[in-house]
């Protein structure tokens, strides 16, 4: 309860990215002032520039978190920005300005390859040890390997592997734990040198989009089950329901674009079923003639009574009330973008849930 008590964030980090855009400048970091009493609501008021071009920041993450809840000693000081593409790992100090971030430090790509025998990192959390653990996509050659870089949360040096044993899923990209449940669940989006030039539909169907969600020994740091959520389904994100006695959660299948509920059984092994289907629109002037609505985000509020994910290609966040957890009901859609709006060059032929193709969205 005391966190949904919190105060309002007055600022966001917000990683922008340059690569593939033919613009040749380092990706950055914006601080944007979101505190609406502020002159400068809704707008950039500092750019931190990486020092390398063609990283691809994606995901970040914090140096602590609500594993350290109640250790009055930690700090949310550092955010940590792993690249994607170059398989550097940026750390920026937000302590000492937090309106002006600055670079702390850069794990070299050459220390993640000879040090974890991996590449591509992704998801950033922080453990209850202090320690950062960063999931990852793949080897240092580009071929699919899920497995997990630990950083000292005091130096940021790489500290070696997580994972342990012979055990190691095919392809990695999100992760969330849950230590009461003694479980680590890890996702599968694809083979990075396949997919860091772009989706191309002529590579599914070959087994380069990921397929399970994969379970982990929290205490061994064992990989002890595959759940499979169908070909190509690119399961991404995953996210445990907030109550920490909760066995239960949801993952994002992309390309599939379907929401698939993960529960323990009584056995207590762990399964999934899917709960929610988006279904693709007929189209005309796109790329393929059925558009899915290809859910990439998703994230349940700190109260656990809500579901919101996003349809990127579609162009809509969802909001699902899930007090019944295996039954989400859609409670609220915004359209904020998207490759479907009124007076684009994609026409919509037929759908299933909207009237009419949505209007552009603008900001005044």
């Amino acid at each position: 309860v005391s966190v949904l008590k919190g105060p309002r964030e007055e600022i966001v980090y917000v990683p922008c990215i340059y690569r593939n855009t033919g613009i040749e400048k380092p990706d950055f970091l914006a601080t944007v002032d979101v505190n609406p009493k502020s002159p400068h609501y809704c707008q950039v008021i500092h750019r931190l520039p990486m020092p390398n071009l063609g990283d691809e920041l994606h995901h970040s993450g914090w140096n602590t978190c609500s594993s350290c809840f109640g250790d009055a000693t930690k700090k949310r000081n550092r955010l940590i920005l792993p690249s994607f593409i170059s398989s550097r790992i940026y750390v920026v100090d937000v302590g000492t300005d937090l309106r002006a971030p600055r670079l702390f430090k850069v794990v070299n790509s050459e220390d993640v390859f000879w040090k974890c025998d991996l590449g591509y990192p992704h998801t950033s959390h922080c453990l209850g040890s202090g320690e950062i653990m960063i999931s990852t996509l793949g080897d240092p050659a580009g071929s699919g390997k899920g497995g997990f870089i630990l950083l000292d949360g005091e130096t940021f040096e790489i500290k070696g592997n997580w994972e342990k044993g012979d055990k190691i899923p095919p392809m990695g990209y999100d992760f969330w734990y849950q230590p009461r449940h003694n479980v680590l669940i890890s996702t599968e989006w694809g083979i990075p040198k396949c997919l860091g030039y772009g989706f191309d539909p002529n590579d599914l169907k070959k087994g380069r989009y990921g397929r399970c969600i994969n379970v982990w020994d929290w205490t061994t740091h064992t990989y002890v089950q595959a759940i499979d959520v169908g070909e190509d389904a690119a399961p991404l994100e995953i996210r445990f329901l907030h109550n920490p006695a909760a066995a239960e959660g949801y993952v994002g299948c992309t390309i599939s674009s379907a929401i698939h509920r993960f529960y323990k059984t009584e056995q207590g092994d762990w399964a999934a079923e899917k709960v929610i289907q988006v279904p693709s629109k007929k189209v005309e002037g796109w790329l393929l003639p059925d558009m899915p609505g290809f859910i990439t985000d998703i994230l349940i509020s700190l109260d656990d009574r809500f579901l919101y994910f996003s349809n990127w290609l579609h162009g809509d966040i969802r909001q699902y009330d899930i007090s019944d957890t295996r039954k989400p009901k859609l409670v609220g859609q915004v359209f904020v973008g998207g490759s479907i709006t009124k007076g684009g060059p994609v026409t919509v032929c037929r759908d299933e849930e909207l009237q009419s193709q949505p209007d552009p969205f603008f900001i005044k």
